[in-house]
């Protein structure tokens, strides 16, 4: 997973890991968001409609195991699961196609995002940070000239009953190539086969501060849990580097496959600390879009994950010192 090239992206990457650690402060190990997490292990399966869709070698496959990060939302490491705030929940996907070679599906559990480029998040996590008497405020002024980042904030995130209860969305598009070369671009969507279940803000208010992973723990404890894998895909015409925009819901889906997690990771915090997911697929049959956020999430992700494994890299050299 390279840096990008573009010295502007970098930069801005920079900032905003700055910028979330002013708001949620720094804590070493971890990352700057979507810090408290817990990983799962299992297999994914293709369906046979996926290979109309795309060449990618996890379609060709009986099955691939995967790794899931599941995540609160916030900088926070200790964040309550039942505090307001933690919403939207994360939910990364990582395929293990061979040694060091993966490809990944990162979701969240609100299917908006409230800006279209790197430095409109910029100013929209200043101004939402922002605080003094002046009025209109910094994020009143921002939201209102800014309706992607208003609908954002008047979206209703509600609370989760389960993880193993909670749709994902990757939000950005990605092109698709089958082996005929037809290419079409599609978003991901992650369905749960338990169905979906949201708690009231009394109901969630009344959980206890680890419910939500306590839960997953005991749910994968007792089972499998499942999910399929969908891509609305695009009509011509439809935009697709965007993701503030959103496809009609007549666009079709594509089932993609089905994915069983069965199991904790072992060595939890120690993988979850040395774990880089990537937004970007970097995979043959499955391509990033010109979306203008992806190669800077890539970024954020990887500079953000070089530093989180800086206390695991010093063990690493007591360790051959000694």
């Amino acid at each position: 997973m390279p840096l990008p090239s573009d010295e502007h992206i970098i930069q801005l990457a920079n900032d905003l890991i700055e910028q979330l650690q002013a708001m949620f402060g720094v804590h070493p190990g971890y990352r700057p968001a979507h810090a408290k997490g817990l990983l799962l292990t299992g297999t994914f399966s293709p369906s046979p409609d996926a290979a109309a869709l795309t060449r990618a070698p996890h379609i060709a496959r009986q099955s691939t195991p995967v790794t899931v990060r599941y995540s609160n939302g916030t900088g926070l490491p200790t964040i309550p699961d039942n505090f307001p705030n933690a919403n939207p929940r994360g939910m990364a996907l990582r395929f293990h196609l061979a040694e060091r070679v993966h490809t990944d599906i990162i979701g969240q559990s609100a299917n908006v995002f409230p800006v279209h480029t790197g430095q409109e998040f910029l100013e929209f996590l200043r101004a939402a940070a922002a605080t003094g008497p002046a009025k209109p405020s910094p994020i009143e002024a921002f939201l209102g000239t800014h309706p992607a980042a208003l609908a954002y904030v008047q979206t209703p995130k509600p609370s989760p009953a389960s993880f193993a209860k909670e749709a994902f969305f990757a939000m950005h598009a990605f092109r698709f190539i089958n082996r005929d070369g037809v290419a079409r671009y599609g978003r991901y969507r992650i369905s749960p086969h338990a169905g979906i279940e949201h708690l009231d803000e009394t109901a969630a208010q009344d959980k206890d501060a680890d419910y939500l992973f306590d839960e997953l723990r005991k749910r994968v404890a007792a089972g499998s849990i499942r999910y399929d894998i969908l891509v609305q895909v695009a009509s011509e015409g439809d935009i697709v580097d965007d993701v503030t925009v959103h496809w009609p819901d007549s666009r079709p889906l594509v089932r993609f496959g089905t994915v069983v997690l069965n199991a904790l990771a072992a060595d939890n915090e120690a993988l979850q600390q040395h774990l880089i997911f990537d937004p970007i697929p970097r995979v043959d049959g499955i391509e990033a879009s010109a979306d203008p956020l992806l190669e800077l999430r890539a970024a954020i992700y990887l500079l953000s994950g070089r530093k989180r494994r800086e206390p695991e890299d010093a063990k690493a050299k007591v360790s051959t010192a000694s």
